[in-house]
Protein backbone atom coordinates (compact mmCIF):
# COMPACT_ATOMS: atom_id res chain seq x y z
CA UNK A 1 0.00 0.00 0.00
CA UNK A 2 1.45 3.54 -1.04
CA UNK A 3 1.95 6.27 1.27
CA UNK A 4 -0.90 8.24 -0.40
CA UNK A 5 -3.54 5.86 0.86
CA UNK A 6 -2.54 6.60 4.61
CA UNK A 7 -3.72 10.02 4.35
CA UNK A 8 -5.76 12.04 6.88
CA UNK A 9 -8.38 12.86 4.51
CA UNK A 10 -12.01 11.76 3.56
CA UNK A 11 -11.56 10.38 0.19
CA UNK A 12 -14.20 7.71 -1.74
CA UNK A 13 -16.22 7.44 1.26
CA UNK A 14 -13.29 6.14 3.25
CA UNK A 15 -12.82 6.33 6.88
CA UNK A 16 -9.85 9.03 7.93
CA UNK A 17 -6.48 6.93 8.93
CA UNK A 18 -5.72 8.84 12.01
CA UNK A 19 -4.99 6.59 15.09
CA UNK A 20 -2.11 4.51 16.16
CA UNK A 21 -1.92 1.18 17.44
CA UNK A 22 -1.95 3.01 21.03
CA UNK A 23 -4.84 5.15 20.29
CA UNK A 24 -6.92 1.98 18.98
CA UNK A 25 -6.04 0.04 21.94
CA UNK A 26 -7.11 3.03 24.09
CA UNK A 27 -10.59 3.05 22.71
CA UNK A 28 -10.91 -0.57 23.01
CA UNK A 29 -9.62 -0.87 26.49
CA UNK A 30 -13.33 -0.74 27.50
CA UNK A 31 -13.78 -4.38 26.94
CA UNK A 32 -12.31 -5.52 30.68
CA UNK A 33 -15.48 -3.84 31.81
CA UNK A 34 -18.04 -5.86 29.75
CA UNK A 35 -17.44 -8.99 32.70
CA UNK A 36 -19.89 -6.38 34.99
CA UNK A 37 -23.78 -7.55 33.30
CA UNK A 38 -22.66 -11.44 33.31
CA UNK A 39 -20.97 -11.80 36.60
CA UNK A 40 -24.24 -12.29 38.15
CA UNK A 41 -25.87 -14.94 35.88
CA UNK A 42 -22.74 -16.70 34.71
CA UNK A 43 -22.08 -17.67 38.87
CA UNK A 44 -25.87 -18.24 39.57
CA UNK A 45 -25.48 -21.05 37.02
CA UNK A 46 -22.08 -22.39 37.54
CA UNK A 47 -21.19 -21.25 41.01
CA UNK A 48 -16.69 -20.34 41.06
CA UNK A 49 -16.80 -22.90 38.06
CA UNK A 50 -17.20 -19.55 36.67
CA UNK A 51 -13.52 -18.72 37.21
CA UNK A 52 -12.10 -21.65 35.22
CA UNK A 53 -15.07 -20.37 32.40
CA UNK A 54 -13.95 -16.97 32.34
CA UNK A 55 -10.31 -17.36 31.73
CA UNK A 56 -10.84 -20.01 28.94
CA UNK A 57 -13.31 -17.80 27.41
CA UNK A 58 -10.42 -15.05 26.89
CA UNK A 59 -8.11 -18.05 25.71
CA UNK A 60 -10.42 -18.97 23.17
CA UNK A 61 -10.82 -14.90 22.11
CA UNK A 62 -6.99 -16.11 21.11
CA UNK A 63 -8.06 -18.45 18.53
CA UNK A 64 -10.66 -16.44 16.82
CA UNK A 65 -9.01 -13.09 17.23
CA UNK A 66 -5.54 -14.45 15.71
CA UNK A 67 -7.56 -15.80 12.39
CA UNK A 68 -9.43 -12.00 12.61
CA UNK A 69 -5.79 -10.31 12.72
CA UNK A 70 -4.92 -11.37 10.13
CA UNK A 71 -7.81 -11.10 7.98
CA UNK A 72 -8.14 -7.42 8.65
CA UNK A 73 -4.45 -7.03 7.38
CA UNK A 74 -5.23 -8.71 4.42
CA UNK A 75 -8.22 -6.63 3.16
CA UNK A 76 -6.78 -3.07 4.98
CA UNK A 77 -10.10 -0.76 3.49
CA UNK A 78 -12.64 -3.36 5.00
CA UNK A 79 -14.44 -2.26 7.99
CA UNK A 80 -13.27 -4.91 10.28
CA UNK A 81 -14.49 -8.72 10.53
CA UNK A 82 -17.97 -7.60 8.97
CA UNK A 83 -16.38 -5.74 6.24
CA UNK A 84 -13.69 -8.64 5.34
CA UNK A 85 -16.88 -11.21 5.17
CA UNK A 86 -18.33 -8.92 2.78
CA UNK A 87 -15.46 -8.79 0.73
CA UNK A 88 -14.60 -12.58 0.58
CA UNK A 89 -18.78 -13.84 0.14
CA UNK A 90 -19.56 -11.15 -2.53
CA UNK A 91 -18.14 -12.22 -6.25
CA UNK A 92 -15.95 -10.30 -8.72
CA UNK A 93 -18.89 -10.15 -10.73
CA UNK A 94 -22.70 -10.22 -10.26
CA UNK A 95 -24.42 -12.57 -12.01
CA UNK A 96 -27.86 -12.15 -10.45
CA UNK A 97 -30.30 -9.52 -9.08
CA UNK A 98 -29.85 -10.17 -5.64
CA UNK A 99 -26.93 -12.29 -4.64
CA UNK A 100 -26.64 -14.98 -2.02
CA UNK A 101 -22.85 -14.28 -1.31
CA UNK A 102 -23.52 -10.45 -0.61
CA UNK A 103 -26.69 -11.57 1.79
CA UNK A 104 -23.99 -13.64 4.01
CA UNK A 105 -21.80 -11.18 4.25
CA UNK A 106 -24.13 -8.35 4.99
CA UNK A 107 -26.01 -10.35 7.41
CA UNK A 108 -22.66 -11.20 9.36
CA UNK A 109 -22.52 -7.24 9.73
CA UNK A 110 -25.90 -6.87 10.55
CA UNK A 111 -25.28 -9.74 13.47
CA UNK A 112 -21.86 -7.59 14.44
CA UNK A 113 -23.84 -4.54 14.48
CA UNK A 114 -26.95 -5.84 16.96
CA UNK A 115 -23.90 -7.74 18.95
CA UNK A 116 -22.34 -4.00 19.71
CA UNK A 117 -24.71 -2.00 19.80
CA UNK A 118 -26.76 -2.81 22.82
CA UNK A 119 -23.48 -2.28 24.75
CA UNK A 120 -24.83 1.32 25.12
CA UNK A 121 -28.74 0.76 26.49
CA UNK A 122 -26.84 -2.30 28.62
CA UNK A 123 -24.47 -0.48 30.43
CA UNK A 124 -26.98 2.32 30.56
CA UNK A 125 -29.29 0.21 32.87
CA UNK A 126 -25.94 -0.79 34.70
CA UNK A 127 -25.48 2.03 35.47
CA UNK A 128 -29.05 3.29 36.25
CA UNK A 129 -29.36 0.24 39.05
CA UNK A 130 -25.89 0.90 40.78
CA UNK A 131 -26.96 4.94 40.87
CA UNK A 132 -30.48 3.51 42.21
CA UNK A 133 -28.80 1.07 45.26
CA UNK A 134 -26.39 3.38 46.13
CA UNK A 135 -27.51 6.77 45.87
CA UNK A 136 -30.45 7.07 48.10
CA UNK A 137 -32.34 9.70 46.80
CA UNK A 138 -32.73 7.93 43.46
CA UNK A 139 -33.80 4.87 45.06
CA UNK A 140 -37.83 6.24 44.99
CA UNK A 141 -37.27 7.53 41.66
CA UNK A 142 -39.33 5.83 38.71
CA UNK A 143 -36.78 3.22 36.88
CA UNK A 144 -38.48 4.12 33.70
CA UNK A 145 -38.12 7.76 33.80
CA UNK A 146 -34.17 7.31 35.61
CA UNK A 147 -33.39 5.04 32.71
CA UNK A 148 -34.74 7.28 30.10
CA UNK A 149 -33.18 10.53 31.54
CA UNK A 150 -29.84 9.13 31.65
CA UNK A 151 -29.94 7.17 28.28
CA UNK A 152 -30.47 10.68 26.56
CA UNK A 153 -27.77 12.41 28.77
CA UNK A 154 -25.13 9.46 27.49
CA UNK A 155 -26.18 8.89 23.85
CA UNK A 156 -25.86 12.80 23.33
CA UNK A 157 -22.77 13.08 25.34
CA UNK A 158 -21.41 9.87 23.12
CA UNK A 159 -22.71 11.51 19.92
CA UNK A 160 -20.67 14.91 20.25
CA UNK A 161 -17.79 13.69 21.37
CA UNK A 162 -17.41 11.07 18.85
CA UNK A 163 -18.83 13.26 16.15
CA UNK A 164 -15.00 15.10 16.35
CA UNK A 165 -13.48 11.85 15.06
CA UNK A 166 -11.57 9.44 16.57
CA UNK A 167 -8.45 10.57 18.09
CA UNK A 168 -10.72 12.67 20.17
CA UNK A 169 -12.29 9.38 21.27
CA UNK A 170 -9.18 7.98 22.39
CA UNK A 171 -7.86 11.05 24.19
CA UNK A 172 -11.30 9.96 25.96
CA UNK A 173 -10.88 6.68 26.43
CA UNK A 174 -7.47 6.76 27.76
CA UNK A 175 -8.65 9.73 30.04
CA UNK A 176 -11.47 7.19 31.28
CA UNK A 177 -8.31 4.16 31.53
CA UNK A 178 -6.71 6.04 34.32
CA UNK A 179 -9.68 7.14 36.30
CA UNK A 180 -11.88 4.08 36.08
CA UNK A 181 -10.08 0.54 35.10
CA UNK A 182 -7.23 1.36 37.83
CA UNK A 183 -9.27 2.15 40.54
CA UNK A 184 -11.59 -0.24 39.67
CA UNK A 185 -8.45 -2.82 40.35
CA UNK A 186 -7.55 -0.78 43.13
CA UNK A 187 -11.03 -2.11 44.91
CA UNK A 188 -10.66 -5.35 43.83
CA UNK A 189 -6.71 -5.69 45.42
CA UNK A 190 -7.69 -4.07 48.76
CA UNK A 191 -10.47 -7.33 49.02
CA UNK A 192 -7.48 -9.33 49.71
CA UNK A 193 -6.55 -6.93 52.84
CA UNK A 194 -9.01 -5.42 54.16
CA UNK A 195 -12.80 -5.32 54.49
CA UNK A 196 -13.86 -8.24 56.00
CA UNK A 197 -15.21 -9.44 59.80
CA UNK A 198 -12.65 -8.72 62.31
CA UNK A 199 -10.45 -5.96 60.73
CA UNK A 200 -9.02 -9.08 58.11
CA UNK A 201 -9.36 -9.63 54.33
CA UNK A 202 -13.06 -9.95 52.71
CA UNK A 203 -11.53 -12.50 50.23
CA UNK A 204 -11.81 -15.91 51.31
CA UNK A 205 -10.41 -18.60 49.08
CA UNK A 206 -12.49 -20.99 50.68
CA UNK A 207 -15.70 -19.50 49.28
CA UNK A 208 -14.25 -20.70 45.42
CA UNK A 209 -13.06 -24.26 47.17
CA UNK A 210 -16.61 -25.01 48.69
CA UNK A 211 -18.92 -23.85 46.41
CA UNK A 212 -16.99 -24.60 42.86
CA UNK A 213 -19.98 -26.31 41.70
CA UNK A 214 -23.73 -26.36 42.29
CA UNK A 215 -25.21 -28.56 44.21
CA UNK A 216 -26.41 -32.06 42.62
CA UNK A 217 -24.15 -30.79 39.72
CA UNK A 218 -23.24 -34.15 37.80
CA UNK A 219 -21.94 -33.30 34.19
CA UNK A 220 -25.02 -34.82 32.55
CA UNK A 221 -26.54 -33.81 29.68
CA UNK A 222 -28.51 -30.69 30.81
CA UNK A 223 -25.26 -29.33 33.31
CA UNK A 224 -23.33 -29.94 30.04
CA UNK A 225 -25.59 -28.01 27.72
CA UNK A 226 -25.91 -25.09 30.88
CA UNK A 227 -22.55 -25.00 30.36
CA UNK A 228 -21.67 -24.37 27.03
CA UNK A 229 -24.74 -22.20 27.72
CA UNK A 230 -22.99 -19.58 29.52
CA UNK A 231 -19.40 -20.22 27.42
CA UNK A 232 -21.81 -18.41 25.12
CA UNK A 233 -23.47 -15.75 26.96
CA UNK A 234 -19.75 -15.14 28.72
CA UNK A 235 -17.86 -15.15 24.77
CA UNK A 236 -20.37 -11.79 24.40
CA UNK A 237 -17.82 -10.47 26.88
CA UNK A 238 -14.46 -12.63 26.94
CA UNK A 239 -13.81 -12.57 23.45
CA UNK A 240 -14.62 -9.24 22.40
CA UNK A 241 -11.26 -7.56 22.52
CA UNK A 242 -11.52 -8.27 18.00
CA UNK A 243 -12.79 -5.02 18.32
CA UNK A 244 -9.25 -3.16 18.63
CA UNK A 245 -9.16 -4.50 15.11
CA UNK A 246 -12.72 -2.91 14.05
CA UNK A 247 -10.62 0.00 13.19
CA UNK A 248 -8.45 -0.91 10.51
CA UNK A 249 -9.19 1.37 7.85
CA UNK A 250 -8.38 4.25 10.72
CA UNK A 251 -5.35 2.89 11.87
CA UNK A 252 -2.21 4.65 10.12
CA UNK A 253 -0.60 1.61 9.57
CA UNK A 254 -2.74 -1.20 9.64
CA UNK A 255 -0.08 -3.81 9.36
CA UNK A 256 1.54 -3.47 12.00
CA UNK A 257 -0.81 -1.14 13.81
CA UNK A 258 -3.71 -4.21 13.92
CA UNK A 259 -2.00 -7.05 15.85
CA UNK A 260 -0.14 -4.74 18.17
CA UNK A 261 -3.63 -3.23 19.46
CA UNK A 262 -5.11 -6.76 19.19
CA UNK A 263 -2.91 -8.44 21.18
CA UNK A 264 -2.61 -6.14 23.68
CA UNK A 265 -5.94 -5.62 24.80
CA UNK A 266 -6.48 -9.76 24.85
CA UNK A 267 -3.35 -9.86 27.33
CA UNK A 268 -5.49 -7.48 29.34
CA UNK A 269 -8.18 -9.18 28.84
CA UNK A 270 -7.01 -12.53 30.25
CA UNK A 271 -5.50 -11.03 33.35
CA UNK A 272 -8.68 -9.00 34.26
CA UNK A 273 -11.34 -11.55 33.78
CA UNK A 274 -9.67 -13.83 35.78
CA UNK A 275 -8.76 -11.60 38.65
CA UNK A 276 -12.08 -9.95 38.51
CA UNK A 277 -14.27 -13.07 38.44
CA UNK A 278 -11.78 -14.45 40.97
CA UNK A 279 -11.81 -11.28 43.52
CA UNK A 280 -15.70 -11.09 43.53
CA UNK A 281 -16.61 -14.49 43.94
CA UNK A 282 -13.61 -15.05 46.51
CA UNK A 283 -14.85 -11.98 48.57
CA UNK A 284 -18.99 -12.49 48.26
CA UNK A 285 -19.61 -16.36 47.77
CA UNK A 286 -22.94 -17.40 46.80
CA UNK A 287 -24.93 -15.61 49.49
CA UNK A 288 -23.24 -12.69 48.88
CA UNK A 289 -24.02 -13.00 45.05
CA UNK A 290 -27.58 -14.44 45.04
CA UNK A 291 -29.03 -13.68 48.52
CA UNK A 292 -29.82 -16.29 50.83
CA UNK A 293 -32.38 -16.68 53.69
CA UNK A 294 -31.21 -15.88 57.02
CA UNK A 295 -32.26 -18.02 60.59
CA UNK A 296 -35.58 -16.00 60.73
CA UNK A 297 -36.98 -17.23 57.58
CA UNK A 298 -36.10 -13.45 56.01
CA UNK A 299 -34.73 -13.40 52.29
CA UNK A 300 -31.23 -11.12 51.82
CA UNK A 301 -31.16 -9.88 48.78
CA UNK A 302 -27.44 -10.95 46.79
CA UNK A 303 -25.73 -8.20 45.00
CA UNK A 304 -26.78 -9.38 41.82
CA UNK A 305 -25.83 -7.19 39.40
CA UNK A 306 -24.22 -4.55 41.91
CA UNK A 307 -21.74 -6.91 42.35
CA UNK A 308 -18.51 -4.35 42.67
CA UNK A 309 -20.61 -2.54 45.24
CA UNK A 310 -20.27 -4.06 48.10
CA UNK A 311 -16.94 -5.02 47.95
CA UNK A 312 -16.28 -1.23 47.57
CA UNK A 313 -18.18 -0.36 50.77
CA UNK A 314 -16.88 -2.76 52.56
CA UNK A 315 -12.85 -1.93 51.72
CA UNK A 316 -13.26 1.85 51.52
CA UNK A 317 -16.38 2.44 53.86
CA UNK A 318 -19.45 4.30 53.40
CA UNK A 319 -17.76 7.60 52.29
CA UNK A 320 -14.95 5.97 50.08
CA UNK A 321 -17.05 3.31 48.49
CA UNK A 322 -19.37 5.79 46.94
CA UNK A 323 -16.32 7.43 45.76
CA UNK A 324 -14.89 4.44 43.89
CA UNK A 325 -18.28 3.30 42.51
CA UNK A 326 -18.34 6.84 40.79
CA UNK A 327 -15.36 5.64 39.13
CA UNK A 328 -16.65 2.34 38.33
CA UNK A 329 -19.47 4.12 36.72
CA UNK A 330 -16.81 6.24 34.70
CA UNK A 331 -15.79 2.30 33.53
CA UNK A 332 -19.00 1.78 32.27
CA UNK A 333 -19.10 5.29 30.15
CA UNK A 334 -15.50 4.68 28.32
CA UNK A 335 -17.54 0.83 27.26
CA UNK A 336 -20.24 2.20 26.26
CA UNK A 337 -18.08 4.73 23.99
CA UNK A 338 -16.57 1.60 22.38
CA UNK A 339 -19.99 -0.16 21.15
CA UNK A 340 -20.93 3.17 20.28
CA UNK A 341 -18.09 3.90 18.21
CA UNK A 342 -18.09 0.38 16.63
CA UNK A 343 -22.08 0.06 16.02
CA UNK A 344 -22.00 2.79 14.23
CA UNK A 345 -18.88 2.26 12.06
CA UNK A 346 -20.84 -0.87 10.83
CA UNK A 347 -23.73 0.52 9.93
CA UNK A 348 -21.76 3.25 8.06
CA UNK A 349 -19.57 0.19 5.99
CA UNK A 350 -22.57 -1.37 5.28
CA UNK A 351 -24.67 1.55 3.91
CA UNK A 352 -21.36 2.08 1.59
CA UNK A 353 -21.83 -1.44 0.23
CA UNK A 354 -25.15 -1.21 0.02
CA UNK A 355 -27.20 -3.57 2.82
CA UNK A 356 -28.82 -0.88 4.37
CA UNK A 357 -30.27 2.60 3.03
CA UNK A 358 -27.59 5.28 2.23
CA UNK A 359 -28.57 7.89 4.02
CA UNK A 360 -26.34 5.58 6.86
CA UNK A 361 -23.62 6.78 4.95
CA UNK A 362 -23.57 10.43 5.31
CA UNK A 363 -19.86 11.79 6.95
CA UNK A 364 -19.60 15.36 8.58
CA UNK A 365 -16.84 17.10 7.91
CA UNK A 366 -14.35 15.34 10.86
CA UNK A 367 -14.81 12.20 8.49
CA UNK A 368 -17.62 10.23 11.05
CA UNK A 369 -20.71 8.37 10.41
CA UNK A 370 -23.57 11.21 11.87
CA UNK A 371 -26.07 9.87 10.67
CA UNK A 372 -25.20 6.10 11.69
CA UNK A 373 -24.74 7.75 15.17
CA UNK A 374 -27.86 9.14 15.56
CA UNK A 375 -29.51 5.77 14.61
CA UNK A 376 -27.39 3.60 17.43
CA UNK A 377 -28.50 6.41 19.57
CA UNK A 378 -32.42 6.01 18.68
CA UNK A 379 -32.44 2.35 18.56
CA UNK A 380 -30.79 1.80 21.98
CA UNK A 381 -33.23 4.16 23.80
CA UNK A 382 -35.80 1.86 22.55
CA UNK A 383 -33.74 -0.98 24.02
CA UNK A 384 -34.04 0.96 27.28
CA UNK A 385 -37.74 1.09 27.12
CA UNK A 386 -38.34 -2.53 26.38
CA UNK A 387 -35.87 -3.84 28.96
CA UNK A 388 -38.36 -2.44 31.74
CA UNK A 389 -41.31 -4.29 30.50
CA UNK A 390 -42.87 -7.00 33.16
CA UNK A 391 -44.49 -9.44 31.82
CA UNK A 392 -45.98 -12.33 34.59
CA UNK A 393 -43.25 -13.03 36.22
CA UNK A 394 -40.80 -12.12 34.00
CA UNK A 395 -38.58 -8.66 34.66
CA UNK A 396 -36.19 -6.80 31.93
CA UNK A 397 -33.37 -5.64 32.90
CA UNK A 398 -29.37 -5.52 30.93
CA UNK A 399 -29.05 -9.65 30.75
CA UNK A 400 -32.69 -9.64 29.00
CA UNK A 401 -31.08 -7.58 26.05
CA UNK A 402 -27.09 -9.10 26.20
CA UNK A 403 -28.58 -13.17 26.15
CA UNK A 404 -30.42 -11.79 22.72
CA UNK A 405 -27.69 -9.62 21.57
CA UNK A 406 -24.91 -12.72 22.31
CA UNK A 407 -26.86 -14.49 19.72
CA UNK A 408 -26.30 -12.45 17.20
CA UNK A 409 -22.18 -12.46 18.41
CA UNK A 410 -21.87 -16.28 17.60
CA UNK A 411 -23.56 -16.19 14.15
CA UNK A 412 -21.36 -12.95 13.97
CA UNK A 413 -18.51 -15.88 14.39
CA UNK A 414 -19.90 -18.58 12.51
CA UNK A 415 -19.72 -16.08 9.25
CA UNK A 416 -16.55 -14.05 9.92
CA UNK A 417 -14.72 -17.62 10.64
CA UNK A 418 -15.96 -19.09 7.63
CA UNK A 419 -14.71 -15.93 5.56
CA UNK A 420 -11.40 -16.40 7.30
CA UNK A 421 -11.09 -19.97 5.60
CA UNK A 422 -12.33 -18.87 2.57
CA UNK A 423 -10.08 -15.88 2.30
CA UNK A 424 -7.11 -18.75 2.85
CA UNK A 425 -8.64 -21.48 0.62
CA UNK A 426 -10.21 -19.31 -2.49
CA UNK A 427 -8.23 -19.08 -5.30
CA UNK A 428 -8.84 -15.48 -5.59
CA UNK A 429 -7.47 -14.21 -2.18
CA UNK A 430 -5.28 -17.45 -1.20
CA UNK A 431 -2.24 -15.58 -2.70
CA UNK A 432 -3.08 -12.01 -1.02
CA UNK A 433 -0.10 -10.40 0.70
CA UNK A 434 -0.27 -11.31 4.23
CA UNK A 435 1.60 -8.71 6.41
CA UNK A 436 0.49 -10.50 9.46
CA UNK A 437 0.44 -14.50 9.51
CA UNK A 438 -1.31 -16.64 11.96
CA UNK A 439 0.37 -19.86 12.82
CA UNK A 440 0.59 -22.45 9.74
CA UNK A 441 -2.83 -24.35 8.99
CA UNK A 442 -4.94 -22.05 11.45
CA UNK A 443 -7.44 -22.02 8.80
CA UNK A 444 -7.92 -25.31 10.31
CA UNK A 445 -8.47 -23.80 13.90
CA UNK A 446 -10.94 -21.42 12.42
CA UNK A 447 -13.03 -24.19 10.60
CA UNK A 448 -12.93 -26.34 13.95
CA UNK A 449 -14.37 -23.02 15.51
CA UNK A 450 -16.92 -22.54 13.20
CA UNK A 451 -18.56 -25.96 14.51
CA UNK A 452 -17.86 -24.81 17.66
CA UNK A 453 -20.11 -21.43 17.64
CA UNK A 454 -23.08 -23.28 14.91
CA UNK A 455 -22.99 -26.77 16.14
CA UNK A 456 -22.71 -26.25 20.36
CA UNK A 457 -22.56 -22.38 21.38
CA UNK A 458 -25.97 -21.58 19.91
CA UNK A 459 -27.65 -24.30 20.45
CA UNK A 460 -26.89 -24.19 24.00
CA UNK A 461 -27.12 -20.54 24.65
CA UNK A 462 -30.95 -20.97 23.15
CA UNK A 463 -31.52 -23.32 26.13
CA UNK A 464 -30.12 -21.33 28.41
CA UNK A 465 -31.84 -18.37 27.64
CA UNK A 466 -35.40 -20.59 27.66
CA UNK A 467 -34.28 -21.89 31.05
CA UNK A 468 -33.00 -18.64 32.62
CA UNK A 469 -34.56 -16.09 30.93
CA UNK A 470 -37.82 -17.09 29.41
CA UNK A 471 -39.26 -16.99 25.74
CA UNK A 472 -39.47 -13.16 25.74
CA UNK A 473 -35.39 -12.72 25.01
CA UNK A 474 -35.56 -15.18 22.36
CA UNK A 475 -38.23 -13.61 20.46
CA UNK A 476 -36.86 -10.36 21.15
CA UNK A 477 -33.61 -10.88 19.32
CA UNK A 478 -35.09 -13.38 16.87
CA UNK A 479 -37.19 -10.28 15.99
CA UNK A 480 -33.98 -8.08 15.22
CA UNK A 481 -32.07 -10.84 13.22
CA UNK A 482 -34.88 -11.28 11.32
CA UNK A 483 -35.79 -7.87 10.22
CA UNK A 484 -32.75 -7.84 8.68
CA UNK A 485 -33.59 -9.16 5.72
CA UNK A 486 -36.36 -7.05 4.66
CA UNK A 487 -34.44 -4.24 5.07
CA UNK A 488 -31.64 -5.65 2.91
CA UNK A 489 -33.87 -6.94 0.01
CA UNK A 490 -35.59 -3.12 0.03
CA UNK A 491 -32.47 -1.37 0.16
CA UNK A 492 -31.14 -3.61 -2.83
CA UNK A 493 -34.57 -2.61 -5.16
CA UNK A 494 -34.38 1.08 -4.07
CA UNK A 495 -30.57 1.78 -3.77
CA UNK A 496 -28.65 -1.23 -5.59
CA UNK A 497 -24.82 -0.73 -5.29
CA UNK A 498 -22.80 -3.11 -7.79
CA UNK A 499 -20.86 -5.94 -6.11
Amino acid sequence: MSDDSLTNTVTGGELVRSITWKQGLFIALGVPILILPSLYDVADTIWAFSIVMWTVCVLQGFLQNTAYGEMVTVFPKAAGLPGCAQVVFTPEVRTKKYDTGKLIGAFCAWCYWFAWTPVVSIFTLMIGDYLQYFVEPLADVNTLLLYVVLGLIIVTAMTLISSRGLTGGSVFGLILAVIAIVPLVVILIAAFFTGGDGGGAMFDFSLITNEFLPPGWDWGSVDIMLLFGVFALAQWSGCAWETAALYGPEYKKPNTDVPKALFACGIICLILYFFVSTTVFGSLGMDGISGYEDSMGEWVEGAGYHSIGPIATAVFGDIGGPIALTLLVAAMVLIIQTGFLGSSRTLFYMSHEGNVPKFLGKQNKHGMPVNAMLVVSAFNMILVVTATVEIGDFVGGPMMILAASAVAYCLAHVVALSAYYKSRTDARFKDLERPFSAPRGWKYVALAMVFYEAVILIPCLIYWMNTWMGLLTMIVGAIILVAFFPLWFYTQKTNPVDA
